[in-house]
């Protein structure tokens, strides 16, 4: 019988710093369950030595499944994604920043209750479990959570961490849905189709975070806060 397919895309925006530590992870990152790779790296019109790193790992692994899409103009992480999803062809579907925030060992974690055919999308909550999780900004965790909570008002889910990057959907749930948001405003609109998916099964497993700092290359500010709260408001209200 054929393996298994997990797609994982990749939006990059001047992630020079971290690109080739990422793809290296990924490389050496064994998946169980007789699941095969696939990197689907989404170039967001980088203007710093990305391109040039990410062309040398593909041209060094000609044994690995690669995709590479460059876009000619920045237009944010929800358009990366979009394009992402629809080149794989994986029968699994995950997001992977670029920053190491995350640590791609926890994919057999996440995997496991969609494998066991107990779910159809799982997330990666920062917020539960006992996974190590570097001290940074009080503010930002205020704001995560108050997002969290008011999406979960909306969708009548009871989900700890909507801003995770960490999601992963079976190939047919993720490609059914149509994605507006082209920046981080993704996250609430993807959460709020999805539970308005009939019988869906949505599962949150803990995770690490080794998150960085504005000075290390954060890009998310408040600005994209405010746009997420309306974008909880048109998705998760206004289309009920």
């Amino acid at each position: 019988m054929k393996n298994k397919l997990l797609s994982i895309v990749i939006p990059a925006f001047n992630e020079s710093n971290t690109i080739l530590s990422l793809l290296e992870k990924l490389k050496n990152t064994d998946i169980d369950f007789q699941i095969e790779k696939e990197l689907v790296i989404v170039n967001d019109c980088s203007t710093d030595d990305t391109e040039r790193k990410i062309i040398s790992f593909i041209k060094k692994n000609p044994n690995l499944t690669i995709q590479y899409i460059k876009h000619d103009k920045n237009q944010g992480k929800g358009a990366a994604l979009r394009n992402g999803f629809e080149r794989a062809n994986g029968d699994f579907i995950i997001i992977q920043d670029a920053d190491l925030e995350y640590d791609p060992a926890e994919y057999n974690n996440l995997l496991k209750p969609m494998v066991n055919s107990f779910a159809d999308v799982v997330y990666g909550s920062r917020f539960m479990g006992g996974k190590p999780h570097r001290i940074l900004f009080y503010w930002h965790s205020v704001g995560n959570k108050l997002l969290t909570g008011l999406l979960n008002v909306f969708t009548n889910l009871n989900l700890t961490d909507i801003e995770t990057c960490y999601k992963l959907f079976r190939a047919e749930i993720i490609k059914g849905i149509t994605i507006v948001e082209n920046r981080f405003g993704f996250e609430p609109e993807i959460t709020a189709k999805i539970s308005r998916i009939p019988n869906i099964r949505i599962y949150e497993v803990g995770i690490s975070y080794y998150g960085r700092t504005y000075n290390e290359g954060k890009k998310i500010n408040w600005k994209d806060g405010v746009r997420a709260i309306y974008c909880i408001f048109k998705y998760g209200l206004l289309k009920r």
